[in-house]
């Protein structure tokens, strides 16, 4: 499964079979911000909350999904790209946007994501959304130079106690409105984040996001 350059690689193994042990377990390494996952603040802000510390109630509820197109490698969205989108937020728990980049996943074209400028994070914030999820590795710009880790979109955000939510799929299929999305995460105590299972419902027709 491809990651974040320089984060643990996925590595599942078989550790006991039916035939051999009578049971079957198996043994699964991966860093806590592997696949479909949760930042907690604790990941970019020094002290802040770990993933077991976010109150779930913030996690599960309706969400708007922005839909995004004619994207680019490397662009970076800015807050005129989305406000149109982003009205009328009252019952809204999560903002979801939706570039079509999961489509790379797996690729090296995966690693030249979109990304979006701090200034949505911040608007977002004083319209009271604290959560807020992308298709693409990371809301900011990866950079695969070895330079300085730059996230200005993770310190707007993380640094107000919001959570992100990274490595989004198949958000096109949630081709319905007011989708009641969940993204739990494991309580691993004292993490800065986890592995989420993502599922947009539609009453009792859920669709994995």
């Amino acid at each position: 499964m491809q990651v974040f350059p320089g984060d643990p690689e996925v590595t599942i193994t078989v550790a006991a079979e039916i035939v051999a042990d009578g049971f079957q377990v198996a043994e699964v390494h991966a860093g806590t911000h592997t696949g479909t996952h949760l930042d907690a603040p604790l990941h970019t802000i020094e002290g802040g909350a770990s993933v077991d510390q976010i109150d779930l109630s913030r996690l599960v509820g309706v969400a708007r999904i922005v839909r995004l197109s004619q994207v680019e490698p490397g662009h970076v969205f800015v807050w005129s790209d989305v406000e149109a989108q982003l009205s009328d937020l009252d019952s809204v728990a999560m903002v979801l946007f939706q570039t079509g980049w999961s489509a790379h996943f797996g690729t090296e074209m995966y690693l030249r994501h979109p990304a979006f400028d701090a200034e949505i994070a911040v608007r977002l914030l004083d319209r009271g959304i604290s959560v807020i999820g992308v298709d693409t590795l990371n809301p900011d710009l990866t950079d695969l130079s070895g330079a300085d880790v730059d996230l200005p979109f993770h310190r707007a955000l993380l640094g107000a106690n919001g959570v992100i939510v990274e490595n989004l799929t198949n958000l096109a299929s949630v081709d319905f409105a007011d989708p009641w999305v969940s993204v739990l995460p494991l309580p691993y105590q004292g993490m800065d984040g986890s592995p989420v299972r993502a599922v947009a419902m539609e009453r009792n027709s859920p669709i994995e996001a």
